[in-house]
């Protein structure tokens, strides 16, 4: 009961996702739903729950904080199978980044196939609105799908590994009809409501035209609430993003660039570099500097 409780919400939510990871969640869950059990390692194959669990860290004065996996306003309903990341949790994180003094610049590392609508836009204007204070950079590591898109191009600066990927805008709902499953098991819901809309959409009947009709229009309102705030983080106009940046698919890097989807093409390791950190350790050129200096003392001595 309790992932036909989740499935329920999943359906429920309007997404900015890749449509294979909403297959696959989906998948997923009605398959719990009908009693399947899967181990910790298949769960993980499936969902790969364990790449997509990271946590903040810091390099130096370049606070590193995670984008990945599945994005969803709260975790608790997907948290223990699907990982992925909190918009609410990712605020509070990118918050104390930026009043933290000692920070002086933020990279967000991003790898993600998107995900809920909900907290995407209010997580997205945070970081637009923060833009200026100390260096945003959003590092594409290697996909920034969808939601993920959408809060990433808030960022200062959007830099994609050479052999990553961007896009995928636009807005999915989903509706499940199982009525026609439950005629063949003899079995009749009966929902009693009060309030015109207050049942509509409900999976035991087929979905009538003009509640599709209502649905598409809130699919339509939120993929304009995407489309808005892309062309405000990336300085273009709305058209330049409905009919040019990728229209729905991934775009790679090289003509993500060229689009005006991205603004550079380079690793994790250039980006860091570009702020004297590694994520091997000490810079090149700072082992030579304190080679020199012990040299200097030597010679002292």
């Amino acid at each position: 009961m309790k992932y036909a409780h989740i499935l329920l919400a999943v359906t429920e939510e309007r997404w900015a996702i890749e449509p294979t990871k909403m297959q696959a969640i989906l998948d997923f869950l009605a398959d719990q739903a009908s009693g399947v059990k899967y181990s910790a390692e298949e769960i993980e194959a499936r969902l790969t729950q364990k790449a997509e669990r990271e946590v903040s860290r810091q390099d130096g004065q370049i606070a590193i904080l995670p984008l990945r996996g599945v994005i969803a306003n709260r975790m608790s309903l997907m948290d223990d199978f699907s990982g992925g990341t909190s918009s609410e949790g990712f605020g509070k994180a990118f918050q104390a980044a930026m009043r933290d003094d000692g920070v002086k610049a933020i990279v967000l590392d991003v790898d993600s196939p998107g995900g809920a609508v909900s907290g995407t836009d209010e997580l997205s204007s945070m970081i637009y609105q923060a833009r200026g204070q100390k260096p945003i950079i959003a590092q594409v590591n290697a996909r920034s799908a969808s939601a993920a898109y959408w809060i990433a191009s808030a960022a200062d600066e959007m830099v994609v590994t050479p052999t990553g990927s961007v896009g995928s805008i636009g807005v999915i709902g989903l509706h499940e009809d199982v009525s026609g499953a439950m005629d063949k098991l003899g079995v009749k819901k009966t929902i009693i409501s009060a309030g015109k809309y207050k049942a509509e959409g409900n999976p035991y009947e087929p979905l009538g035209d003009d509640t599709r009709a209502r649905i598409q229009s809130k699919i339509d309102a939120a993929y304009d609430m995407f489309v808005r705030a892309v062309a405000r983080n990336r300085g273009v106009n709305m058209s330049a993003v409905r009919d040019g940046f990728g229209e729905g698919d991934m775009v790679d890097a090289e003509p993500a660039v060229s689009m005006g989807m991205a603004d550079r093409i380079g690793t994790m390791e250039d980006t860091l570099n570009r702020f004297g950190a590694s994520q091997y350790g000490a810079p090149q050129n700072k082992r030579r500097a304190f080679a020199i200096e012990r040299e200097k003392r030597a010679l002292t001595l």
